[in-house]
């Protein structure tokens, strides 16, 4: 009796923290390199299943959990009032899973000598304000703004938590994924744009960022995103039906397990816990 209850624990556990599985996920482009890792380290782990994972945005991603062409949509906001809505009066109940954090980092050319900005240089830049490097300390050089595009989380999130839900700048040139981002900014001696932690790389530079009218400044790290001492930090999310709960949370629980965390810091974004 007592090896038959053992026996039906192991299956149990084996059931809950590890199976194959099928699905889709969908959605933020800031999560994108996190998912991607913890779904290949997945499947090698259980042979036989396919989670498929595509960007586009969270917005995306939040459509298609809507119109269910997905099955997690991925995240770098929360879900916005009219989209509960949506969800609720379609009779379609649904989780919200922080699977971990992130520093939304301002980044310029390294060849732009300005290294700190205060939040209230940054909503002039972004807005259009300020439109020369040497009102902030730079050479005389016309500032180029580049940001996501308007389904892009970081989009939603920068514009409410660093413009104080103010504008962008009609001259900002949107693009269509971070890695676009990345790549216009390396490029153009003059611009500033903004992309998740897990995206720096030396072909950049981020910027110091003081949210205390210039009295203190800190740069954008996994260290000071976790002890949130830098103020650009945020949650990201896991969204989906309840419905197809069963489906999706042996792949979500393993990356909520120690080691689907250690690969959250080992790509460069912040742990849960």
């Amino acid at each position: 009796m007592k090896k038959m209850l053992i026996f039906s624990l192991m299956i149990i556990s084996a059931a809950v923290y590890g199976q194959k599985v099928n699905f889709k996920i969908k959605g933020s482009d800031t999560v994108l390199p996190l998912t991607q890792k913890e779904a290949e380290i997945y499947m090698k782990k259980y042979p036989g299943s396919s989670v498929m994972v595509t960007g586009g945005g969270s917005g995306v991603g939040i459509s298609a959990l809507m119109t269910g062409t997905t099955d997690i949509a991925q995240a770098s906001r929360s879900l916005k009032l009219d989209e509960k809505m949506k969800l609720n009066d379609a009779g379609k109940s649904f989780k919200e899973t922080i699977i971990a954090y992130d520093a939304l980092a301002v980044i310029v050319n390294p060849a732009n000598k300005v290294t700190k900005l205060t939040r209230e240089q940054l909503e002039g830049i972004f807005t259009g304000k300020i439109k020369n490097w040497k009102e902030v300390g730079g050479d005389d050089m016309k500032i180029v703004v580049y940001s996501r595009e308007t389904s892009s989380g970081s989009y939603e999130f920068f514009k409410e938590h660093v413009l104080s839900r103010k504008n962008f700048a009609s001259t900002a040139l949107l693009m269509p994924a971070t890695g676009a981002v990345v790549q216009s900014v390396s490029q153009t001696k003059g611009a500033i744009g903004y992309v998740g932690l897990a995206y720096l790389e030396k072909t950049i530079k981020a910027v110091e960022v003081s949210y205390d009218m210039g009295r203190t400044y800190v740069k954008p790290s996994i260290e000071t995103a976790k002890s949130k001492k830098y103020p650009i930090t945020r949650p990201l999310y896991y969204y989906y039906l309840t419905s197809v709960e069963s489906k999706v949370s042996p792949f979500v629980k393993f990356v909520l397990s120690t080691e689907g965390q250690q690969i959250v810091l080992k790509e460069g974004y912040v742990p849960v816990n």
